[in-house]
């Protein structure tokens, strides 16, 4: 495979191995009738914890998936919570990122920044709220972002 990546470059190489993969489990490939359509929108997001002001140039912590239908899953550690939270808020994430009540944290500033990216109900959501600092994150009042 190395002489593969040389000669096509690194891009090609992947493309070739997506192919054989696809060929070598023909079973998979075409498992779903063309057509068809699920009876539930899809909801996945890949949710985020970056050290810094900005995702893109801060530096990514932990990440999770998270899949709400057709049940709750992903690698999430509480995806049926999670997911009961974001239908409860109607994806307004900015009540679930907030710290909760009562939170007594230092006023230091060492940014950190959750973000939620995905497809939530059918629908493309992208979502980012820092924090002052990690004691902010701890304190949510909720479980989307308590990985």
């Amino acid at each position: 495979m190395r002489s593969i990546a040389k000669g096509l470059g690194l891009g090609s190489a992947a493309m070739a191995l997506t192919a054989l993969t696809a060929l070598a489990w023909p079973g998979t490939a075409g498992a779903a009738p063309s057509g068809t359509q699920s009876l539930y929108a899809p909801s996945a997001l890949v949710l985020g914890v970056t050290a810094g002001e900005d995702a893109a140039t801060g530096t990514v912590v932990r990440a999770v998936t998270l899949v709400c239908a057709p049940t709750p899953g992903g690698t999430h550690p509480n995806p049926a919570a999670a997911c009961a939270e974001l239908r409860a808020s109607a994806a307004e994430l900015d009540e679930l990122a907030a710290p909760g009540a009562g939170a007594a944290c230092t006023r230091e500033w060492n940014p950190v920044t959750v973000t939620a990216d995905g497809v939530w109900q059918g629908r493309r959501l992208s979502y980012s709220y820092t924090f002052a600092n990690p004691c902010g994150l701890r304190h949510t009042a909720g479980t989307l972002f308590n990985f």
